[in-house]
């Protein structure tokens, strides 16, 4: 019968930087807890899983992770690698089949395990890659730190300003965790049951740290994010069948292609699409959680967009901080962002109407991006 869909329940793992708190946790140990933690909220019988996931070992992450969760053997599983995008691409996927009236309760996230993501060798080769392409040969193919240098080169994001959004996300992270903003949507994973990474920073510490891919540059260790291990995962349903459950409503969602050689613009032209197709202007987002891979992405975008998270737009973006002060689990961080919303809309109450944006940019050029809006 189809519907908007709607997300009911969001939960997320802790996030531990890589080789640290979860470095013995496989991807599935990861995203099994989330799963079973959102499929029992909804109380309901599960259709689908489906995650995003970037270096796992293969074999279907979402389909061994239902299993992992006790959801049965019926519950097939789709995994979904759009890079960073991955866990917000996977819950347009799963919008879709709930809209297409084709399932009726799908559960959408995505997991990273880098701690334990298997070395991959090509044949022939003595050692194994750095990472797969993002491009094929004859096309630029940057890393993700050097692409941030270009993005910030570009449209002259100062290394002043990408050390203050640094700061103030672990500022955020920190108060917010202080707050217990973060203990409804966290499941506990061995033990362990807040983020590993948020921590007070000085402006005159990140202001003495190198620069970290570029010589000469503003891209340092101090205002990139690390990489990290974690899962979240949403579950999502008809609006007509939520029973009463309060939730976010997917208004609109977007993949759009970008330059590879500056993968980080990809959220302006997604989050303009999305706009679009929604008949809406920035003004009216409450909320925006925007994957931050860097503080040079987030800053060129944000300035695309016409916000100011330094300022006037401080408690609209990230107001609990984001991937610079909490970590970025590739795979998962895109479900992350969906996550921090829910909380800070739903679970806080916010009134029918009220809006909500998420966006990632993802390596070789992409944009994803998806508003939502809650419905009690």
């Amino acid at each position: 019968m189809g519907g908007r869909p709607v997300v009911v329940a969001a939960r997320r793992t802790p996030i531990g930087t890589a080789g640290h708190a979860f470095k013995d946790v496989a991807v599935d140990g990861l995203a099994a807890p989330v799963i079973e933690a959102v499929a029992g909220e909804v109380g309901r019988p599960v259709d689908d899983v489906v995650l995003g996931n970037c270096t796992g070992p293969g074999g279907n992450v979402a389909r061994v992770s239902a299993l992992a969760a006790g959801l049965g053997h019926g519950v097939p599983g789709l995994t979904v690698d759009r890079q960073c995008g991955s866990g917000l691409a996977a819950i347009l996927v799963a919008g879709q089949a709930v809209a297409s009236g084709e399932m009726d309760v799908v559960i959408a996230g995505g997991a990273e395990s880098a701690s334990t993501a298997p070395l991959r060798t090509p044949r022939g080769a003595d050692r194994p890659y750095e990472r797969a392409p993002f491009a094929p040969g004859g096309h630029p193919d940057p890393d993700m730190g050097p692409a941030a240098e270009a993005l910030a080169a570009r449209y002259g994001i100062t290394r002043v300003r990408q050390d203050e959004y640094a700061r103030l996300s672990h500022a955020k992270a920190l108060a917010a965790r202080a707050a217990g903003a973060f203990e409804e949507e966290v499941v506990p994973v061995g033990g362990r049951a807040e983020d590993q990474r948020p921590r007070a920073l000085r402006a005159a510490s990140l202001a003495r740290l190198p620069a970290a891919f570029v010589a000469g540059g503003t891209v340092t260790a101090g205002n990139s994010s690390p990489v990290s291990d974690g899962a979240a995962a949403v579950a999502l349903v008809a609006d007509g069948s939520r029973g009463g459950l309060p939730g976010l409503r997917l208004v609109a969602g977007s993949v759009v292609g970008c330059d590879p050689a500056l993968p980080g613009w990809g959220p302006v032209p997604a989050v303009r699409r999305v706009l679009v197709r929604a008949g809406v202007d920035m003004g009216q987002v409450a909320a925006v959680e925007i994957v931050e891979a860097f503080a040079a992405q987030v800053l060129a975008v944000t300035d695309a967009l016409g916000l100011d998270p330094l300022a006037a737009d401080r408690e609209r973006v990230c107001a609990g901080g984001g991937a610079l002060a909490l970590g970025h689990p590739w795979g998962a961080t895109g479900a992350v962002v969906v996550t921090r919303l829910f909380s800070r809309l739903v679970r806080s109450g916010a009134p029918a109407g009220t809006l909500g944006l998420a966006a990632a940019a993802v390596g070789g050029g992409l944009g994803v991006a998806a508003l939502f809006e809650v419905v009690v």
